[in-house]
């Protein structure tokens, strides 16, 4: 095969740029939309939902790790690995099942605001956990995000728990992720094998009580359609992840927060008080300071081009 010329390989890289934002921002989608599909899976309960998520989730990707070729990679894992899969099975399954309960419960507004909190709650991670130092802006940004989440208690009359359950449980999830040497289609393969009998044990136990076997055959095929949800996002990002740069990635996360909040403000009517306004425009301002200290943090590391 003849090499690639300098106008065909800057091609390829546009091709292969273009590819993984695609794939990167259909996930992302996916997930900024899910607002719309846990209300289709009642009268199942909260933690029935759960279950059949992750039970469904091993079912799929199973196929997928099959596919890909991935049982060898768990089959090396260590006992410290499958330990902290198992730790880190723990923290999705909290951050799923809470995110389900505020869906099926109208607090989409409250879940969405934990998605924007997170990046800064994993700023908080690398601090106190990897001793890894606070830059100025980073600091500036979370003082901000704190008096936000004062605003939006005194606004609720409580602890925003929603938002701030899913951010550390996502941001601990994030941080043990690191550890495990697995790439994230088959690390979820990997909790999913962790959780699975749990969850089926449950949903044997709940016998009749469950609703999939009463609520008809579509409603059997709503429950199983949950591994699809969380197999299909996770598998694009994946690959997108392995075609754009990591602060790419970064950029698009703010994707499916963004589309979460307009489904529960715009869809959903979920009540937004000026002061709850207030509080979610303090949030943006500290997402916005830590996003421009991370691309000029990411410019600054960027190699320069020789000047000869």
């Amino acid at each position: 095969m003849p090499p690639l010329t300098n106008s065909s390989a800057v091609q390829a890289d546009v091709r292969r740029t273009n590819k993984g934002i695609a794939l990167g921002a259909g996930a992302y989608f996916i997930w900024g939309m899910v607002p719309a599909y846990w209300p289709m899976l009642q009268p199942a309960g909260s933690v029935e939902i759960l279950a059949h998520r992750i039970a469904w989730s091993l079912v799929f990707m199973a196929i997928i790790t099959t596919v890909l070729r991935g049982w060898g990679d768990l089959r090396r894992l260590s006992a410290r690995g499958w330990l902290m899969v198992a730790a880190a099975s723990v923290l999705i399954a909290v951050n799923w099942g809470v995110y389900i309960h505020a869906v099926n419960t109208q607090h989409v507004v409250e879940a969405a605001l934990g998605y924007f909190i997170n990046p800064l709650v994993s700023v908080l991670l690398g601090v106190f956990v990897l001793r890894e130092r606070l830059r100025l802006a980073q600091g500036a940004a979370l003082v901000i995000a704190v008096a936000a989440v004062v605003v939006l208690a005194v606004d609720y009359g409580r602890l925003p728990w929603i938002s701030l359950v899913l951010a550390c449980s996502f941001g601990f999830y994030g941080l043990l992720k690191k550890t495990v040497p697995l790439d994230a289609t088959t690390s979820l393969t990997a909790e999913s094998v962790v959780l699975a009998p749990v969850a089926v044990g449950y949903l044997l136990l709940l016998g009749d009580a469950g609703t999939f076997h009463g609520g008809g055959w579509s409603h059997a095929l709503w429950l199983a359609s949950a591994g699809l949800v969380t197999a299909i996002p996770l598998v694009m990002f994946g690959a997108g992840a392995r075609l754009v740069p990591l602060v790419t990635m970064g950029m698009l996360q703010y994707l499916a927060p963004v589309l979460q909040f307009a489904w529960g403000v715009f869809v959903a009517h979920e009540p937004m008080p000026a002061s709850r306004w207030f509080g979610f425009a303090l949030v943006w301002a500290a997402l916005l300071v830590f996003t421009a200290d991370a691309l000029r943090a990411n410019r600054r590391r960027a190699p320069q081009p020789f000047r000869g």
